[in-house]
């Protein structure tokens, strides 16, 4: 796994550094630093989500999309996942885990060996998290969304027994951009996305581990959990060419559809490389 080999890699160059400590052991972690961070961004266990509706606009999700004739119009299921085709024999792709990375500007208050600090970070994500499901007309209907990048302000606290390693627990708000997508294999009704690419709350929550290499470069290795809310997207489904008895229709003319998530869950592994000051 992608993790184990990051994972590997860290443990094999801070052992290697051990031996050249730097000497001046008292200045470590205390005052302002930058670092470039990078690793990977796997994607939470969202086996149950599924597609959620909205078929008189009165925005609640949860209605059924029913037939004339009274029938669930979605009863061929939902995936955790990107549907290959209109059925649910065709399968689904899996979420995608992708390379995070980004840059960070701190600044830490060391009081023996505790210390306190916060810190400003900018970075991108490549994962892709997606949610399908199957109507009975037959056709499917997937929604993905990546986070785009994210504005974070989180503090730190930690253990630096001697100087030459710091041990922390991190923490704070993120600001993010997550941008969607849809497709479908219905060529009937009209499809509109609402608020895509827009900007989301959400927090941070981790810990990590630094080495110093020389008096002022660290190597370190760090793992959050990140939570945001993404609960302004939807896709508007109208009536294009299809006729009014259409499921999507029947109730009001239209129907909104979301995932039934709405908060994007992520797990962060990444190494950082950091230029004290």
């Amino acid at each position: 796994m992608k993790f184990n080999h990051l994972i590997s890699a860290a443990v094999a160059v801070a052992a290697s550094a051990t031996p050249v400590f730097a000497q001046d052991r008292e200045s470590h972690f205390d005052g302002l630093y930058i670092s470039g961070v990078a690793g990977i961004a796997a994607q939470g266990n969202d086996r149950a989500d599924t597609l959620v509706f909205d078929t008189n606009r009165d925005g609640t999700y949860g209605d059924t999309v029913a037939t004339a004739a009274g029938a669930n119009a979605f009863a061929s299921g939902f995936c955790n996942g990107a549907a290959n085709g209109s059925i649910p024999a065709g399968g689904c792709a899996k979420d995608r885990d992708r390379v995070e990375y980004g840059g960070r500007i701190g600044y830490d208050m060391r009081n023996g060996d505790f210390v306190v600090g916060g810190l400003f970070e900018v970075t991108r994500n490549n994962s892709r998290d997606f949610t399908s499901g199957f109507s009975t007309t037959p056709a499917s209907y997937t929604i993905g969304r990546r986070l785009d990048h994210a504005f974070a302000l989180r503090a730190r606290a930690g253990f630096t027994p001697g100087g030459g390693a710091l041990f922390y627990a991190t923490g704070g708000g993120s600001y993010a951009k997550i941008d969607h997508s849809f497709g479908t294999t219905n060529t009937a009704n009209s499809f509109a996305e609402v608020n895509d690419g827009k900007y989301v709350w959400g927090w941070q929550a981790g810990g990590g581990a630094e080495i110093m290499l020389t008096d002022n470069i660290s190597l370190g290795l760090e793992y959050l959990y990140n939570r945001h809310r993404d609960n302004k997207y939807s896709v508007a489904v109208g009536q294009g060419t299809a006729p009014a008895t259409n499921p999507f229709l029947i109730q009001s003319g239209g129907t909104n559809i979301r995932p039934s998530d709405t908060d994007f869950d992520y797990h962060s592994l990444r190494a950082s490389v950091s230029l004290q000051f």
